[in-house]
């Protein structure tokens, strides 16, 4: 008998001396290839950065995940709690692997698969921040084992309070959110420390499945799950059951961060991207999460936009009709129109002409109204419906009233606009087209263009540096002046091709006389007035030619406008400031 218990006590030694030797065969085949945890002890997730107008409304941010970083000790107990509940009971007691857990998901799993019903896992918050850290999400054993190690690992060199803030700001809550910060701003408009138990369990309830859960999309669907963790909360006594049927009986009640995100400040918005990128970097500006003060004042960005698109529009349409964007079949027309999608705040729609008539045209708008073209709102094209029109041409629209729409056209034309404080250089509102949506490229900062008579009045103004007084007489007789062998005479003329003989320098100043400017720029000096323009900054190195008097060389609108404020400045030059601070998270 005593040999048999012997042989018995031998069998189950070597049987578990020999699942020893292969658990630890597996760890060190395993440990050998696994990431590199350490960096964990100093990471920093990717946080957006943020841009602020003059009056500190957000109005734009810059960011791969929409992040804000909250260290532990600024989160609230109860958001803790939640998490703890909804996601890792134990956390505070488990070294990284929860035993009890992965032994209750076992047991429940039994039944799921009798049942059909989907698996459960069990995974610690550590091995959440192992898998969303180091691994990828494939579902393998392999990947499971490597996760093990991890978590151990991680809890040896990190501390719990740092395991559980690097998952609070990194998981994903939906939305375009990552983080608890982000989500409680993206989902109640409100700073963690304001949430109460029912907002915090339903934050908690998302990481299970951001989509699924995802309030916006089924509200029903997200209140079972919150009240599955308010369930939790209560049987892992964070509350009472007074509080816990207190909450459950709330409805989810969702309000977005408020954003004046501001279609009109496009250009403005992406200037200052690219200045800030051009400093800082791409990664630090998308990662490090700076505040970017700007001088934009949204209200004369509104009223800038609107001036500059009523200017166009005005200029175009005494051009004439050019024809429809294109023309389709009626059906599915909405179709494949991505192209000539505009900015809301133009008030234009996309729309199909039904019907042609000879007073009138039946259309549809691209989301389903029906509407009419009279020939009143077709004035400015100078054409009968029959000319402009056939059935299934797709156009541009702006109603006018209940059924009624004026024809609209894409300007072929383009400008822009700087409003500017003259005494600081502090740019206010700034457009660098029509529509940002048609075309990116800002003509108030990278289109060079000659600035023509503009520029006479600095000429005029180093003349009054250079002993001229506004009384000077100058001639204003024709010219005719040699621009180099085997090149044409250059002949400048007046407007109106008129000449008015000795007239005082204010008259050729406030009459844009071309041929008195030229004289003047032949008595300072092209050499003089190529450095006057250069020092106010609206040239870099122009051509010492005789015809930059007249505005020959080509400047951006931004500049000139810095160049014009010394009239108003007493003479003192500014430059065009577009980012007033950034501040990082320090």
């Amino acid at each position: 008998m005593s040999n048999l218990i012997k042989k018995i006590l031998l069998a189950i030694t070597g049987s578990l001396l020999l699942f020893s030797i292969l658990i630890l065969g597996i760890l060190w085949t395993f440990s050998n290839n696994i990431p590199d945890y350490k960096f964990l002890k100093n990471y920093k997730p990717s946080v957006s950065s943020k841009v602020y107008s003059g009056n500190g409304d957000l109005v734009a941010d810059f960011s791969k995940e929409k992040r804000i970083f909250v260290p532990y000790s600024s989160v609230p107990e109860k958001v803790v709690n939640a998490f703890l509940s909804a996601e890792d009971k134990n956390f505070f007691s488990h070294p990284g692997i929860d035993a009890r857990g992965i032994l209750r998901a076992v047991l429940k799993n039994i039944k799921n698969i009798s049942q059909n019903k989907r698996l459960e896992g069990a995974s610690t918050i550590t091995q959440q921040v192992a898998k969303n850290f180091l691994l990828t999400n494939e579902v393998s054993i392999n990947r499971k084992i490597k996760e093990a190690i991890l978590a151990f690992r991680i809890e040896r060199a990190l501390s719990k309070e740092r395991i559980i803030e690097l998952y609070l700001n990194q998981i994903y809550l939906g939305s375009g959110a990552y983080g608890v910060a982000a989500a409680s701003l993206e989902y109640f408009d409100k700073s963690i420390k304001e949430l109460n138990y029912a907002e915090s369990a339903l934050l908690a309830a998302l990481p299970k499945a951001p989509s699924k859960y995802n309030p916006y999309r089924n509200i029903k669907l997200a209140k079972f799950r919150r009240d599955l963790v308010l369930q939790n909360l209560y049987e892992n006594n964070f509350i009472d059951y007074n509080r816990y049927e207190e909450f459950k009986k709330e409805n989810i009640k969702l309000k977005k961060t408020k954003k004046i995100f501001l279609e009109d400040a496009q250009y403005y918005i992406e200037d200052v991207r690219k200045k800030i990128i051009e400093q800082l970097t791409y990664e630090k500006v998308y990662k490090q999460g700076f505040n970017i003060n700007t001088p934009i004042n949204l209200e004369l960005q509104k009223i800038a936009t609107k001036s500059l698109r009523k200017g166009l529009i005005s200029y175009d349409q005494r051009k004439g009709w050019r024809g429809p964007l294109k023309n389709k079949s009626y059906k599915n027309w909405q179709k494949d129109l991505e192209d000539f999608e505009l900015e809301k705040s133009i008030g234009w729609e996309i729309a199909i002409i039904k019907k042609v008539k000879k007073f009138s045209s039946i259309i549809e708008t691209k989301d389903g109204s029906e509407g009419i073209i009279e020939f009143k709102d077709i004035s400015w094209t100078k054409k009968e419906f029959e000319e402009l029109f056939i059935t299934g041409d797709v156009i541009y629209v702006k109603k006018i009233e209940n059924n009624r729409y004026s024809l609209k056209q894409l300007p072929k034309i383009n400008g822009g606009i700087v409003v500017m404080d003259p005494y600081t250089g502090r740019v206010l509102a700034l457009s660098g087209g029509f529509s940002f949506k048609s075309s990116e490229f800002n003509r108030a900062t990278q289109a060079l263009r000659q600035p023509g008579s503009a520029f006479k009045p600095f000429v005029y103004a180093l003349a009054l540096e250079n002993s001229f007084t506004p009384t000077s007489l100058v001639l204003d007789a024709p010219l005719v002046l040699e621009q180099g062998s085997d090149l044409k005479l250059w002949k400048p003329e007046n407007y109106g091709k008129k000449f008015y003989g000795p007239s005082t320098l204010r008259v050729g100043l406030e009459k844009s006389r071309n041929l008195m400017t030229v004289r003047i720029a032949q008595n300072l000096g092209v050499s003089s007035l190529a450095k006057f323009s250069k020092e106010l900054g609206i040239y870099e190195n122009p051509e010492e030619l005789l015809s930059i008097s007249l505005g020959s060389a080509e400047t951006t609108l931004l500049k000139l406008s810095s160049a014009y404020s010394t009239f108003i400045n007493g003479g003192k030059l500014t430059k065009p400031i577009l980012i007033d601070r950034i501040q990082d998270s320090q």
